[in-house]
């Protein structure tokens, strides 16, 4: 599945520099949203989503809704 940021975000930032296909980018709420068309997992460059791995109030979830393509 591709990633998504909840409204938990706390829009630090943190998750956009990591993301290695620049899929994420702040929205027009104030938090940082997630290309789920471009999000990879970071499949082929990290071992885990280094979103997830990085936001300090676990925003970065799975999105049930956008299966990873394959």
């Amino acid at each position: 599945m591709a990633y998504m940021i909840t409204e938990d975000c706390i829009a630090c930032g943190a998750c956009e520099a990591g993301c290695p296909t620049n899929s994420i980018s702040e929205g027009d709420q104030g938090i940082y949203v997630i290309n789920w068309e471009t999000c990879v997992e970071c499949v082929g460059y990290y071992d885990e989503p280094q979103c997830a791995s990085v936001c300090p109030v676990d925003a970065c979830v799975p999105d049930p809704n956008h299966p990873r393509k394959r």
